[in-house]
């Protein structure tokens, strides 16, 4: 066995408390997480054993402020968290990041009182949350959504379906965006919705290629009654909630985007290093050296990425189109790593022996979810260009 192969990632953190969070993660992911993670995935299974551990330990809150049970992390250190979770597998990664997706319009929009009644369970009393905008005719044109809510004395009356919900039919609490006066995106508020509200259901999980253990499905919304006290922020100021949730939420998308190319590296490397053609070993090859050089070039540049646009949250700046250009290349390199892993490991890659094939099957999906690559795309040149002409 060759003396190289894959090596822990070095990680700059800001505080010697962070540093300590980091190894309680590492640690736990390899005690928790990564010896089911194929075994579960494979089998469909949605751990929620492991998100009421995350919870209990402190990391389903990362991000929110201590008074309301969160860890009062920067988006510098939490990110990171991701993408050790997502690097042993990505179910949990994304879970995490869609749960506090779920949490984020209460946690910046609410009032002070909603926040003191809702936020604890929320972010440390074992619920798991989801996040509902998308629905079967608007995803990428958001603001077009047709969900209804209509004021009923003190009550809210939602009617409606949303699509593409992860968690969706298991969350304890739905973060829902619906329309409340006209068209458009200022037409459009946010409800915090129990998971046990009558009239609430979901549809079938879908079937997908790849995170087979994280369902995904359709939330049906029959004449379900919110109080009013469940409204988040101003009626229809629910466009800039939704907005606001997902640059935040695109940051958690690439920090797991890079977990899971770094995943698929480590892989790649530890099979070069032990696999022998020729009487030599593979990663004696040039081209394949190259190879493996390049995917390690794309990560370490998509972790910078991220990072540099988590710092500029944390210290208040504008980072819209840095969010997006993170979301972006983060996923774009997550899907070249991953058919690259497959290719390094030959016939071994294209088989369930190795889990490089579920690597490359989840890399898809990150191209797709909380704003396809050519919505970022949009977003960025909007940024650079302004608006297009009408």
């Amino acid at each position: 066995m060759s003396e190289y192969g894959p090596q822990p990632v070095e990680r700059r953190l800001p505080t010697e408390e962070a540093q300590d969070l980091l190894s309680l993660v590492r640690d736990l992911v390899q005690r928790e997480i990564e010896p089911v993670a194929a075994e579960e995935e494979e089998a469909g299974r949605f751990p929620r054993e492991t998100f009421a551990l995350l919870s209990r330990s402190g990391l389903l809150g990362l991000p929110y402020p201590a008074e309301y049970g969160g860890g009062d992390q920067p988006y510098e250190v939490y990110l990171q968290v991701l993408e050790e979770l997502a690097a042993a597998r990505l179910t949990v990664g994304l879970g995490v990041s869609v749960h506090s997706l779920a949490c984020h319009a209460l946690a910046s929009f609410g009032g002070k009182e909603q926040r003191a009644e809702h936020l604890p369970a929320m972010l440390g009393g074992g619920l798991l949350g989801a996040y509902c905008l998308s629905e079967p005719s608007s995803g990428s044109d958001a603001a077009s959504l047709r969900t209804r809510a209509v004021r009923d004395g003190d009550d809210w009356v939602l009617t409606g379906t949303k699509a593409w919900i992860t968690h969706g039919g298991i969350a304890d609490f739905y973060t829902v965006l619906a329309r409340t006066g006209g068209e458009g995106p200022r037409g459009i508020t946010a409800f915090l919705v129990p998971g046990d509200a009558p009239g609430l259901s979901a549809g079938a999980p879908e079937r997908k290629m790849g995170m087979k253990g994280s369902p995904t499905a359709q939330i049906n919304l029959d004449d379900v009654r919110v109080p009013d006290a469940r409204r988040i922020g101003e009626e229809g100021q629910g466009f800039a909630v939704a907005l606001a949730a997902l640059d935040a939420g695109r940051l958690g998308i690439a920090a797991c985007a890079v977990g899971l190319a770094q995943a698929a590296l480590d892989q790649a490397v530890a099979y070069a290093a032990e696999r022998r053609q020729f009487g030599r070993p593979l990663a004696d090859f040039q081209g394949l050296r190259f190879l493996i050089a390049d995917m390690a070039t794309r990560i370490e540049a998509g972790r910078a990425l991220y990072l540099a646009a988590a710092r500029r949250r944390d210290e208040g700046l504008p980072f819209t189109r840095q969010a997006a250009m993170a979301k972006l290349s983060c996923t774009d390199t997550a899907m070249q790593v991953t058919t690259d892993a497959v290719q390094v490991l030959g016939g071994y890659g294209y088989t369930t022996d190795f889990p490089v094939e579920r690597f490359l099957r989840e890399a898809k999906m990150l191209q797709i979810v909380e704003g396809t690559n050519q919505i970022q795309r949009v977003v960025i040149a909007r940024q650079l260009l302004g608006p297009e002409s009408r």
